[in-house]
């Protein structure tokens, strides 16, 4: 990694880095593809491969199963295959990205801040954070703790005003691995750039036509440039 791309920041280049969790930080397609395997017998689906699942990812996960079924599941098969699935991926270990614990070293030496969002259940979260190691790195970690299957814009606004950044949503970038990431981040007043390694097929992020990198470490070095030509901009005005 160049770490010279991340120059000490100011006041006024400094940005906050939201991180997204699933796909993102952790990487665990191949632990969600076999979670979600584990469930779709029972709804008289077939098996999927990682280049299906990719494909057909999308938020709300009921969307999800119908794309998959052909038909929408009942509430009550959306609760029993939530479990099975949450159950399934909180068996397998923590893996971490290659490369994103270095990452965030660089960008939380260089000034810049940083904080985890999922629409993981929380206490998943928390567990897994925790277990790997990284915590250490956010001013905060959160993860879901109403229903399953939404989307992340409202939990992000939660978050930035948490944070005190609510007024400040042009110097915050949120990386992530799925349309539903850069659309929170943009019904917020943030940036987005979502990186092709992740849950979701980069052919489906590409047509969305949100800036779109191969890894992490790109991801913060377009998002910085955006941040900071937005913070040269207001300078000026």
């Amino acid at each position: 990694m160049n770490t010279g791309l991340f120059a000490a920041a100011t006041p006024a280049t400094r940005m906050h880095v939201v991180w997204d969790w699933n796909g993102t930080i952790k990487d665990d397609l191949d632990d969600h593809v076999s979670a979600l395997n584990a469930t779709l017998p029972a709804l008289g689906g077939a098996l999927v491969d990682r280049e299906t699942y990719r494909a057909k990812h999308t938020v709300p996960i009921p969307d999800f199963y119908a794309r998959l079924l052909g038909r929408t599941i009942t509430e009550q098969e959306w609760v029993s295959s939530d479990n099975a699935f949450l159950a399934h991926l909180r068996a397998q270990p923590v893996l971490v990205r290659e490369g994103a614990v270095e990452l965030m070293t660089v960008l939380r030496d260089a000034g810049h801040t940083q904080s985890l969002l999922s629409v993981c259940p929380h206490a998943t979260l928390v567990r897994e954070v925790e277990q790997a190691g990284i915590g250490h790195f956010f001013a905060r970690y959160e993860g879901r703790t109403g229903p399953s299957g939404g989307t992340k814009a409202a939990p992000l606004t939660a978050h930035l005003a948490t944070l005190g950044l609510t007024e400040q949503a042009h110097r915050v970038l949120l990386v992530g691995d799925a349309v539903d990431d850069a659309d929170a981040a943009h019904a917020n007043g943030a940036y987005a750039v979502l990186h092709t390694g992740g849950l979701h097929h980069p052919a489906k992020l590409a047509a969305a036509g949100h800036p779109l990198t191969d890894t992490l470490a790109d991801a913060a070095t377009l998002g910085l440039r955006l941040v900071q030509g937005r913070a040269a901009q207001l300078a000026c005005a």
